[in-house]
């Protein structure tokens, strides 16, 4: 029987230096929430909670547009990039 990490694909940084990549662990991270194991999935990858809220953000907003919706997106997007790199920094240096 495969599971589901038999399709994820894979890391290209990490195949040809040796080194985690911004991204490294979002799949498995996904996949951990869809299954319910919360924790799990932020201690994979703490801004997989923040990326799936701008995502669903920008899905909602596709159909249903509002005043302050640019404002709300840029902060997301800044969000998610100051837990990326603070996790980042935080996994190679420990």
């Amino acid at each position: 029987m495969s599971s589901l990490e038999d399709y994820m694909l894979p890391c290209l940084n990490k195949k040809l230096f040796g080194i985690d990549c911004l991204g490294c662990g979002l799949q498995r991270a996904i996949v951990l929430v869809f299954q319910g194991e919360f924790s799990a999935a932020f201690k994979m990858y703490p801004a997989v909670f923040t990326i799936l809220l701008l995502a669903f953000f920008i899905i909602f907003n596709l159909f249903y547009k509002f005043k302050h919706d640019s404002k709300i997106k840029i902060f997301l997007l800044i969000l998610n990039a100051v837990i990326i790199v603070a996790s980042y920094l935080y996994k190679i240096t420990n």
